[in-house]
């Protein structure tokens, strides 16, 4: 069921050909840090674009929580008036993150160098992800952490009174850990150190040096280095929000699995450290072509058009690029089913750590609509019954994840039987408008 609310069972049935332009949300992560950054700022920053899912939405509460003040103007236009690095104040109140492990580890990373308790809790979801992959690195910087068994939420955090600089490597490919130590690094004197193995999502680091950070990468044998200078006093900016490309996966998927699709996503965000899906969708035969490549606010940007692939041909997907496509391993399955022969996806163990198991998610409803499929701890497989040969039919469970139940939303469309999913009510944490702007499209789903 819903963290937010009574569940909402949904239908996906199979849909006439897809057409039009499917105008997305804009980028979360981006959003997310907006959000943060401009709250560290001095000064009005002002964002156009903005993501307004629930997910953002809390990091904005959070926000005012600690004294910035944040203004909706409408029409996704936000002004915030920071109140400098170190500024925060202590919160009244607990900082409910909802189902945003994004929200919360970014967050946690901004005040635990500042000499303040919160803290923090989220939806049912959220509060059973495990938080210790950022406590343990911020605990570095003298910060304490007080949490439930496993380091899970409900968790209160003790910021550092006097904050000593910090050199960590990051364990895990994750870019929430590599920023939350950034954002950490802000309030502490000296050089704070981060240094990556696997290059994750870079966001945090082009927007602090945009925000007016003393920020440096380097390529090394270690790896990738980012070495950030504490203390700076952050500028305000004009920040326009790229189309999420994460969003963007799912008319895209669906365009490619539907017969006689044509449809254009415009605006999208192919960030290198996030486009890996597009990537891999055109390596296994996709008709996705890149149109009007531009640059906006130092992100790369494009019109996507995706168009029915009946020849897909399924692969391997190379373990290096699955930072950059994380969270599209679940719509990259049921593109995959679609598709002729095996998709493997190896080196994904982080999709067990997600809003769900994702590979146990995808697996099981996967198989219940007459797909086959092999796991293991960090890799699972799909097997393709080629274009329009996927029987359906079956009853999916979201586990309280939005891209689980947008994933098995855009099978219905091209599947032999409609396909259901137990719970569509957690798509409003990042995509609230994806069941008008599908519908707009062709697509027919119903309310169970």
């Amino acid at each position: 069921m819903s963290g937010h609310g009574t569940p909402t069972p949904m239908i996906s049935h199979r849909a006439d050909p897809l057409a039009g332009v499917a105008k997305v949300p804009g980028d979360k992560s981006i959003s997310h840090r907006s959000l943060i950054l401009g709250a560290m700022a001095v000064g009005e920053t002002r964002i156009s674009g903005l993501l307004e899912g629930e997910d953002v939405l809390d990091t904005a509460k959070a926000m005012q929580a600690f004294g910035a003040e944040v203004i909706n103007h409408g029409g996704g236009k936000w002004s915030v008036f920071g109140v400098g690095v170190g500024g925060f104040a202590e919160p009244d109140n607990v900082i409910d993150c909802g189902n945003s492990g994004t929200g919360v580890r970014l967050i946690m990373g901004t005040m635990a160098t500042s000499p303040i308790s919160v803290t923090f809790t989220g939806d049912a979801s959220l509060n059973k992800r495990p938080m210790a992959r950022v406590t343990d690195p911020l605990a570095l910087f003298g910060a304490q952490a007080v949490g439930r068994s496993g380091g899970r939420l409900p968790m209160t955090i003790v910021g550092a009174a006097d904050p000593v600089p910090v050199r960590y490597v990051v364990p895990v490919p994750s870019a929430q850990v590599k920023s939350a130590v950034l954002l950490a690094g802000l309030n502490a004197p000296g050089q704070t150190v981060v240094i990556e193995k696997e290059a994750t999502r870079d966001h945090t680091e082009r927007m602090l040096e945009g925000f007016g950070a003393e920020i440096t990468t380097e390529e090394t044998e270690e790896g990738r280095v980012i070495t950030l200078t504490g203390r700076p006093e952050l500028k305000p900016q004009v920040i326009a929000v790229p189309r999420d490309p994460s969003s963007a996966a799912f008319p895209v998927c669906a365009a490619l699995i539907t017969p006689g699709s044509d449809v254009l996503v415009p605006g999208i965000g192919l960030n290198p450290t996030r486009a890996g899906l597009f990537t891999t969708l055109r390596e296994m035969g996709a008709d996705l072509t890149y149109e009007n490549e531009r640059v906006e606010g130092g992100e790369p940007v494009a019109d996507l058009r995706a168009r029915y692939s009946p020849s897909m041909q399924g692969g391997e997907v190379p373990p290096e690029r699955a930072a950059s496509m994380i969270d599209e391993y679940p719509v990259l399955s049921v593109v995959a089913s679609f598709a002729r022969g095996e998709t493997m996806m190896a080196g994904v163990k982080e999709l067990r750590v997600k809003e769900s198991d994702r590979i146990d998610a995808m697996a099981r409803g996967l198989r219940a609509n007459g797909v086959a499929v092999r796991e293991g701890d960090d890799w699972w497989a799909v097997t393709g019954l080629g274009p329009e040969g996927v029987p359906g039919g079956g009853t999916c469970e979201s586990f309280l994840d939005h891209r689980i139940a947008m994933s098995f939303m855009v099978m219905g469309m091209a599947a032999q039987n409609p396909v259901s999913v137990d719970d569509g009510g957690p798509i409003a944490t990042s995509f609230p408008i994806f069941e008008p702007l599908m519908t707009a499209l062709g697509a027919k789903f119903t309310h169970a």
